[in-house]
């Protein structure tokens, strides 16, 4: 199995992308989303079925997926770094782990730590989480070797982020990798980088 990321400054392209891997054939249980909440995604009107959560792991057990899709069994937690998300897959319950361990051995932590546990460069899992601290949305798959390349296209065709290009925006910002100890974005904060990326929206 290899994991396969994309990361959208659109949610619903994030959604759109979701469904698109369902359709084809890969299990909601290999598949997960994590979008800001500053998104405004109604987790009630996407047909959850889990409790709302204040802290990092509360509600994990209906955030792993379901009957009907990934996308009717969201739920929100909070990330340190990020702040509340609305979240599905085992990509939020492998990071709720992994930033228990963090806290006890020294390792990387949250969403961060959970993509590299699975096979995502740290470079990337770091750009991921900066992502979605600044409102953006991440999908993550797990696919056999052979569905890589279909399932990448699938990633593809719902308009992700250019990593190198955002990567480059971010370093010129000053930014060098993500924090789990910074202040979540504020909604200004969020709406600026809309504005910055909004011709990809």
């Amino acid at each position: 199995m290899r994991t396969i990321t994309g990361l959208y400054d659109s949610y619903d392209d994030a959604r759109a992308a979701v469904t698109a891997l369902e359709d084809a054939g890969v299990p909601s249980d290999d598949i997960s989303i994590a979008t800001n909440k500053a998104n405004g995604v109604d987790v009630e009107a996407q047909g959850n079925r889990a409790a709302e959560g204040a802290g990092t792991g509360a509600g994990l057990g209906a955030l792993a997926g379901g009957a009907g899709g990934l996308l009717t069994s969201l739920g929100m937690l909070a990330i340190p770094g990020v702040g509340p998300i609305v979240a599905a897959g085992w990509l939020v319950a492998t990071a709720a782990g992994v930033a228990v361990g963090a806290v006890a051995g020294g390792a990387v932590g949250g969403i961060v730590g959970a993509m590299v546990k699975e096979g995502v460069p740290e470079e990337d899992a770091h750009l991921y989480a900066e992502g979605v601290r600044r409102g953006g949305s991440v999908v993550a798959a797990r696919v056999e070797e052979g569905r890589v390349t279909e399932a990448q296209a699938i990633l593809d065709r719902w308009r992700p982020v250019d990593i190198g290009a955002r990567r480059a925006s971010y370093v010129e910002q000053g930014w060098t990798r993500f924090d789990e100890t910074a202040d979540p974005y504020t909604a200004e904060q969020i709406a600026a980088e809309r504005q910055r990326y909004r011709s990809s929206l």
